[in-house]
């Protein structure tokens, strides 16, 4: 699928991994809503991609480029930005979002598990972002390249000491590439969802875990998409190389002071005694 559309050279191009579903969806409709050029990537969900491709050429007019990819396999990883190069004409935004974990505690993980966790929670959008940045070195872009992170990336969780790992490992590797890029323009910055509702049929101010937010619900795919377009745009033009948590406060408390057994131990206890 191409990207050709009336003076498509003259917008700003977004390139989104991992665009098919949830946040990704998500972000990917508030960058077209703004303006965005976009190229979208995905791995297997071909159907899901395509609909909301069409859905895009449909109310904003956006004609998406549309790319399957396997991000761990390194040769897919440097070609989704020269595929980019190529269909849209130049690249203004990266946004790593692609990536996933499966609740495992270590010892119930193989070497093979951790290796492909690693590969796509991290080596994949620092690759990418590597072939991303000298694209817009070498076009004189001051581009913004953003790390779609966690809250997780902060607070610890049982279960999660690979892919919550990764993504602090993003948030530090963000303020150095922010400082190796900063002198050609370019912009490195994280953000780190919360509690985020993915699929459709899941409502944000209804879900049980929204009762534990100090805001009082889920996050939403565009509340994840409004914060990359600001953090992209030249009202944050001084901004680079931090963490933007998303979550509604969800972290913030702590250790729950109310003692009671009905209150539960929100994220404390996710096994089974």
């Amino acid at each position: 699928m191409n990207a050709t559309t009336p003076g498509h050279l003259e917008r700003k191009v977004a390139l989104v991994t991992g665009a098919g579903q949830g946040i990704g969806r998500g972000i990917a409709s508030v960058l077209a809503q703004k303006g965005y050029q976009l190229a979208l990537t995905y791995r297997s969900s071909a159907d899901e991609i395509e609909s909301f491709a069409q859905d895009m050429r449909h109310t904003y007019g956006a004609q998406p480029l549309v790319l399957q990819c396997d991000l761990m396999e390194q040769e897919d990883v440097a070609r989704v930005v020269d595929e980019t190069l190529e269909g849209c004409g130049r690249l203004d935004l990266l946004v790593n979002n692609a990536g996933g974990g499966n609740n495992k505690p270590l010892l119930d993980m193989s070497e093979e598990d951790i290796a492909s966790l690693v590969q796509l929670d991290y080596t994949a959008p620092i690759l990418i972002s590597k072939h991303a940045a000298a694209a817009m070195i070498e076009r004189k872009i001051p581009g913004s390249i953003q790390f779609i992170t966690s809250s997780r990336g902060e607070r610890a969780y049982p279960g999660d000491s690979i892919y919550g790992g990764m993504k602090a490992a993003l948030i530090r590797s963000c303020g150095s590439l922010a400082l190796e890029w900063a002198p050609h323009g370019i912009r490195v910055n994280c953000v780190a969802p919360g509690a985020t509702v993915n699929n459709l049929e899941d409502d944000a101010l209804t879900m049980p875990l929204g009762r534990k937010i100090p805001l009082g619900r889920l996050g939403t795919p565009a509340d994840i998409g409004e914060a990359v377009a600001w953090l992209a745009s030249d009202q944050a033009s001084y901004i680079t190389g931090i963490n933007l948590r998303i979550d509604g406060g969800l972290i913030l408390p702590g250790m729950p002071e109310d003692t009671s057994k009905e209150a539960g131990y929100g994220w404390g206890r996710v096994y089974e005694e």
